[in-house]
Order: structure tokens, then sequence, then C-alpha cells
């Protein structure tokens, strides 16, 4: 009986050193997809919030501004608008610069104008080259200002880091099962001897291989509910600090990682206990008291 208990704790503890390492990986994982899906939120998030400013005539008239307005707002491309009278630009030159411009010149050089914001998907080299021949035949429009150099650094730059999250994903994947793999061994190597006489009693390898898989499928789906409390808890506290990345990921992204990282957790929990149960169903007996 006392043996018994021994060996029940020895399990018990086993099985959540097991949980517990699987979970730290997955949370590891969990991260990076995150990251992933943050950076597809965070370029979303440039690109509509870069602006467009429609310089218009000087002659333009109130009636004017809301017809071209309520043309622009009409558009697919464009997300939100805003109108910029002549006083309020100059007031902003005025902070920029420190001093009137108008003081100096005897004239306001600035114009009005109607700001537009695109949606991401249009906030690339060639729709904005469609866009601006659109903006520019309407009446009214005397120039279209936007920083071109600037749009092409971000993409550039967004399209590097993208890269760069994939091949980390892709490393911590692997590692993510090797670890994973190992620590599945351990657990099965204290068993290797059940399993031996398993199979000198004549049970098949897929009879053996079932109850460790579904064993550890279990521990996969509890560590990757684990991992996905502790990601939530991480998010839950930068999205306090920062709270300007609460609109770059939204709860349906939310809900795809977590899942990801339960799958995750199943997937990689089974493959590593097929290959290590393999292991010692391929190994002679004699040999399993020098492993």
């Amino acid at each position: 009986m006392k043996k018994r208990k021994i060996f029940t704790a020895r399990f018990v503890n086993a099985k959540i050193t097991s949980t517990i390492s699987i979970s730290l990986v997955l949370v590891l994982l969990g991260l990076t997809i995150l990251i992933l899906f943050m950076g597809n939120g965070l370029s979303n998030f440039v690109k509509e919030n870069m602006s467009f400013s429609v310089m218009l005539d000087n002659d333009i008239t109130d009636a004017g501004i809301q017809r071209l307005r309520k043309s622009l707002d009409a558009q697919p491309f464009v997300k939100s608008s805003r109108f910029i009278s002549k006083d309020e630009a100059k007031e902003q030159l005025i902070k920029d610069l420190g001093e009137d411009p108008e003081e100096l010149l005897g004239y306001n050089p600035v114009q009005d104008a109607i700001e537009i914001y695109l949606h991401s998907e249009y906030a690339n080299n060639d729709s904005i080259a469609v866009i601006s021949r659109i903006i520019r035949q309407q009446n009214n429009v005397h120039d279209l200002l936007y920083q071109q150099e600037a749009i092409d650094l971000i993409n550039d730059n967004l399209s590097k880091v993208t890269m760069i999250l994939l091949i980390l994903a892709a490393v911590l994947m692997f590692i993510s099962f090797t670890l994973i793999r190992n620590t599945i061994r351990l657990s099965v190597y204290s068993r290797r001897f059940i399993i031996n006489t398993m199979k000198l009693v004549g049970a098949n390898g897929n009879f053996i291989r079932k109850p460790f898989i579904r064993n550890n499928i279990l521990t996969g789906i509890v560590a990757g509910v684990l991992a996905d409390g502790i990601i939530f808890l991480i998010l839950a506290y930068f999205s306090k600090a920062y709270v300007e990345l609460k609109p770059i990921i939204s709860i349906t992204d939310l809900l795809i990682i977590f899942s990801i990282v339960i799958l995750l957790g199943i997937f990689i929990s089974t493959v590593a206990t097929y290959f290590a149960v393999n292991r010692y169903l391929k190994m002679k007996t004699e040999n399993l008291y020098y492993v």
C-alpha cells in the first residue's frame, strides 16, 4: 500500500511537472502567434492613421466643401474625413513654427483642406496612384498632398517585420516540439517496463500507444488552457498599461489565438507521445536497463 501511494504521488508530480513544462513552452509559442496577429493589426492601424490632405481652391464655397466631402466619403477607399479650415491650419503652423506666418508674409499661406484616411487595404502604391487620379479629377480640388516615401517605408518595414516573425515562429515551433517531446519522453521512460510487458503478452503497437496518447492529449489540453490563461493575463497587463494597444487586436483574433494554442498543445503532445512510445516499442528487453 505504501509503495502504491509513493508511485501514485510520483506519477502525479511527474504529470504536474509535465503539464507546467508544456504550458510554459506553449506560452512562448502563443505569444509569438499573438505578435504576428498584432503585427497585422498594427499594420492596419498605421495605414489607417496615415492622412492625405486634399487642398481646396481658394474660392470654394461652404456648400462646395460639403458636396466635395460627401463625394469623398462615398468613395470605397475612404474610411473617414475631416475638414481643416485655413484658420485651424494657421494655428497649427504657429504651434509648429513658433511664430505667425501671416505676419511675415502679409497673407495666410495655407488653404482649406479635407483630410482623408484610407482603409488599410488601399494603403499601397498601386491603389494610391489610382486614388490620386480620382481625387484630382474632383471639382474645387487644388492639389493632393501625401508622403509617398513614408508610405513606401512603412510597407517595406512591415513586410520585413512580418517575415522575421514568421521565421521566429517556425524556430519556436521546432524548439517547442523538441522540448515537449523530451518532457513526454521522460514521463514515458518511467513506464518503459510496462510497455515491454504489454508487448511480450502480444499487445500490438496501436493498443499500447492508445492510453499514452489519450493521456497526453488531455495533458496538452490542460497545458493549452493554462497557457491561454497566462497569455490573457500578460495581454491584460499591457492593455492596461498601454491603452493604444486595445484596438490593434480584436476579441475574434484572441479567440483564434487561444484555440490555436490548445490545438498546438494537443498536436505536439500527440506526435511527441507517438514517437516516445515507439522508441520503447522497438527497444529490446535487455536494452531497457541501459537507457
